[in-house]
């Protein structure tokens, strides 16, 4: 179903080739100055230098042209060169209409189906998750589900770091604390006890521990280093040992994902791709690609055209061991032989730039990807609190994305405490609104900005918030639930429509675009753009119009329309957002 921007511009490219001037001139915007109309086009002002003509002449001239189209009410030029373009009531209620029986909304999917990988998530085994895993899982989850509603084939993988620096810290910390047990013995030879000899909360004790303890002594920093190489050379106590805590790890990340309502299709780690190493390698070194220096292998990614320093990409350490470079190198090898992406979507902090710059060229550089496979960094900012600082817990420790979502809850939950309902189902409600709070805060603000964590503003049931659009969806269930279906089969009339019934005839239409722009920019910012003011220009003819009391049945019948409409429209895009809303709140 062709967008109504789509149809504007196809009769404006008509009436500039029937008025003697190229089509590229006739391009259609939604117009920057709603007062004075809805579209515009501004390309009698670009044609003027081309026919050296005054703006407002070619500009007379197109309108002249499209006079008498019935889709248009307005359709004039203003100085010094606009042409100004309003539809028709009639025709935007049946664009509406036509909207509604149609799959998806009339939004066309993607000409091209693409397969995309997107990496999200990248949280290390036997961490707990904390604030600053929030982002990427928010980020991520909402772009794999935006690329799928377009029709993509679309693979969101965990990618769990499994593989370096934080298990060699565990496993030297562990050989401190328990240096009896049989997984240091080299010697042993029999099998490895089936129970880990620690539990998860030991685990999320042992590495802030070792890794701060690391920074402080060489010789422990030295002894985890050789824990990983021996490691990655299967050393078989490390890789029982290792088993244990990707088992025990395993268990609670999915736990704390399922509660966020992030949900994987890949649980791909670190280890995955090991085995690709070797022959990735040699294949570098084959062609030429890689080379010795100070020790390293490395591939220069250097470009003729860069005005700033791109250091070389490291393949191996000069002790033979792997990086994440390597790592990260390997699972793109992986996912091409796997699922021949064409395009992989990397949600990962953006300080993380340059790193993933020259991973990107080394992949491009070696052969990894084919020349046309698109690779890509979302670089997402820092949550902070109000003091501009990372959000952390009273005491000034890292709070775990648990907590956070438990505080959010809570004060939902507060703030629900005069609704009269059992405890149990306020307990489930504020938990969809919670979530909703947290997650459209996040969505709502640009991905590469930082935003301040406010949650009295996050838990406001006013205002461009979560809650807000829940709030609008149950108003529009209950109106529903009252007038049952009393819409039937209604058609759009010819009867006049008040300004807040357009407003929201306009944004409705206005769905499909804003899709494409979301998907196109991956950006889960223009969905809450989108939803807050479908929610606001449906509460302004809420307001305007008494639509249950309303006597005119036809009238009555058409607005019924425009809720369902709307909470469905609002339904799917929460969906791509990855919350839900409540039937009550």
């Amino acid at each position: 179903m062709k967008k109504i921007i789509s149809i504007i511009a196809d009769k404006m490219s008509a009436a500039f080739v029937a008025a003697g001037y190229e089509e590229k001139f006739a391009s259609v915007t939604v117009s920057n100055r709603p007062d004075l109309c809805q579209y515009q086009c501004n390309g009698a002002m670009a044609a003027a230098k081309q026919y050296h003509k005054a703006p407002i002449m070619i500009a007379n001239e197109v309108v002249a042209k499209l006079a008498g189209e019935e889709m248009f009410s307005l359709c004039e030029a203003a100085a010094p060169g606009f042409i100004n373009v309003s539809v028709s009531e009639r025709f935007l209620a049946g664009y509406v209409f036509e909207m509604k029986d149609a799959p998806k909304f009339g939004l066309e999917e993607a000409a091209e189906k693409q397969t995309i990988v997107v990496d999200y998530g990248g949280a290390n085994v036997a961490k707990p998750l904390h604030v600053g895993h929030m982002r990427p899982a928010v980020i991520g989850e909402a772009v794999k589900r935006i690329l799928r509603y377009m029709g993509h084939e679309v693979i969101g993988d965990a990618h769990l770091g499994d593989w370096g620096t934080p298990i060699g810290l565990i496993i030297t910390e562990l050989k401190v604390r328990k240096p009896d047990l049989v997984y240091f013995d080299p010697d042993y030879t029999g099998e490895y006890p089936k129970e880990a000899p620690f539990s998860v909360s030991e685990l999320e004790e042992i590495y802030p521990y070792a890794s701060k303890w690391s920074k402080e002594h060489d010789d422990y920093r030295e002894e985890s280093r050789k824990a990983i190489l021996e490691l990655q050379q299967g050393r078989r106590g490390y890789m029982a040992l290792w088993e244990h805590i990707m088992r025990v790890s395993m268990e609670d990340l999915r736990k704390n994902y399922d509660n966020l309502g992030t949900v994987f299709d890949v649980w791909g780690k670190e280890s995955d791709a090991q085995k690709y190493i070797p022959d990735m390698i040699k294949d570098m070194k084959d062609n030429g690609y890689a080379h010795i220096s100070e020790g390293a292998l490395v591939v220069d990614v250097k470009e003729e055209t860069d005005t700033k320093e791109m250091p070389p990409c490291m393949i191996l350490k000069s002790d033979g061991a792997t990086l994440y470079n390597t790592t990260d190198l390997a699972t793109i090898v992986e996912r091409m032989t796997l699922y021949n992406p064409d395009r992989i979507i990397y949600i990962v902090d953006k300080r993380q730039s340059l790193y993933f710059e020259q991973i990107f060229r080394c992949a491009k550089k070696t052969g990894i990807v084919k020349p046309e496979t698109d690779l890509v960094h979302i670089g997402f900012g820092t949550m902070t609190g109000k003091d501009g600082k990372p959000f952390k817990t009273r005491d000034g420790g890292v709070m775990r994305l648990s907590m956070l979502i438990d505080l959010i809850v809570d004060e939902v939950r507060t703030k629900m405490a005069d609704r009269e309902m059992p405890e149990e189902e306020r307990d489930r409600i504020a938990k969809q609104i919670g979530l909703a709070a947290l997650k459209y805060g996040d969505l709502s603000n640009q991905s590469t900005k930082d935003y301040i964590f406010d949650i009295e503003r996050f838990t406001s049931f006013e205002g461009n918030t979560g809650p807000y659009i829940l709030y609008t969806m149950v108003r529009i269930k209950s109106i529903l639930s009252k007038l049952g279906d009393a819409a039937g089969a209604a058609k759009p009339s010819a009867r006049e429509i008040g300004a807040d019934e357009r407003e929201l005839l306009l944004t409705i239409a206005r769905f499909a675009d804003s899709m494409e722009k979301a998907a196109a920019e991956l950006s889960p910012m223009k969905i809450c753009q989108y939803i807050y003011e479908l929610a606001d220009r449906f509460n302004g003819f809420y307001h305007a119009n008494k639509i249950l009391t309303e006597p005119d049945e036809i009238k009555k019948a058409e607005w019924i329309v425009l809720c369902r409409m709307t909470l469905n429209i609002l339904n799917d895009c929460i969906s791509m957002l990855a919350f839900e809303a409540p039937d009550k709140m």
